[in-house]
């Protein structure tokens, strides 16, 4: 019997810390994860969907348009979404191919630029607050404003950054055609960087300036697509209570009562743990026979023997 597999890849499966973010830096980690998710790519009886961060990259994207903007014209930052995702799901793509090649498996490995639809009345659009691109000084950033309407934000004392809106995914515009692919065998990588984010006026699709959240667009593909198990690859073996304190409590499973007690109690960080442990709820309550695993990339094949990572249940 398949079983449908949504496999959400973090930031430093791509680029780890403290890297620079060169091609070599960039083609080596992921040949490494591509090798963490081989068993499963190998599985006939494995319907895999690949999902991945993109936060250096479009960054770089967008300071590569500041940088180069009197030389050619700059992009929007939906168009710069739209790049990443092309880039990393290449990288991805070729890696694992090769890697099923040299395993003696002919598997068609296939990146689809996807669209996620927001609501342009979301109240993010009110309040930007997600920090993107280059940091400037003050009377740059009052200029920069004042010439193209972006709002600014001091960030950490390091000077002023761009922010954006970080609105609710509420749809995957190329939902069916991700579906077909996975029917015919195909592995797909989709919803890089959380979607490109876009509106619908009229029935028409535009792109607008956001970053939407990676963990609950994940979430959203994957309750859309009818999975069975939602993978979220991170950083820690396991997600953890009083994370960082000498009291710090692993945790090997998970109920979503008891997942949503403890987000209620400030246990999980605002753009770290808690948007993970979030998308999970909002994925295993549509559908009681859903899990989902939290889990380090490396450690892959010992969380998928419960040997090691959170399970969450219903």
């Amino acid at each position: 019997m398949k079983q449908r597999i949504v496999i959400a890849l973090g930031g430093n499966a791509v680029q780890k810390q403290n890297e620079g973010g060169t091609y070599e830096e960039q083609a080596k980690n992921i040949e490494e994860a591509m090798r963490n998710l081989l068993p499963l790519a190998q599985d006939d009886n494995c319907e895999l969907i690949i999902t991945h961060g993109n936060g250096p990259q479009v960054g770089n994207i967008l300071l590569q348009n500041a940088a180069a903007a009197q030389i050619v014209p700059p992009v929007p930052m939906f168009v710069c979404g739209a790049m990443s995702q092309g880039q990393i799901g290449y990288l991805l793509q070729q890696s694992l191919t090769n890697l099923l090649k040299q395993s003696g498996i002919q598997r068609e490995v296939v990146t689809v630029i996807t669209q996620v639809a927001v609501d342009k009345n979301d109240a993010a659009f009110q309040s930007p607050s997600k920090p993107v691109g280059p940091f400037y000084n003050s009377e740059d950033a009052k200029k920069i404003s004042g010439e193209t309407g972006h709002t600014f934000k001091e960030d950490a004392g390091r000077g002023y950054r761009r922010v954006v809106p970080s609105p609710e995914p509420i749809a995957i515009e190329e939902i069916k055609a991700i579906e077909a692919l996975i029917e015919k065998g195909a592995i797909v990588i989709a919803g890089g960087g959380g979607g490109i984010p876009v509106v619908c006026e009229k029935e028409l699709l535009r792109g607008v300036d956001a970053v939407i959240d990676k963990d609950k667009a994940s979430a959203l593909l994957a309750d859309k697509l009818g999975a069975d198990l939602l993978i979220i690859l991170t950083a820690i073996e396991k997600v953890c209570l009083f994370y960082g304190q000498p009291k710090e409590v692993k945790l090997d499973s998970l109920n979503i009562e008891e997942a949503q007690r403890y987000v209620n109690e400030g246990h999980f960080a605002d753009g770290s743990m808690r948007p993970k442990i979030e998308a999970v709820i909002n994925f295993i309550k549509r559908d009681p026979e859903r899990k989902a695993l939290i889990a380090q990339a490396n450690s892959l094949k010992e969380a998928l023997e419960q040997k090691n990572g959170t399970w969450i249940k219903y």
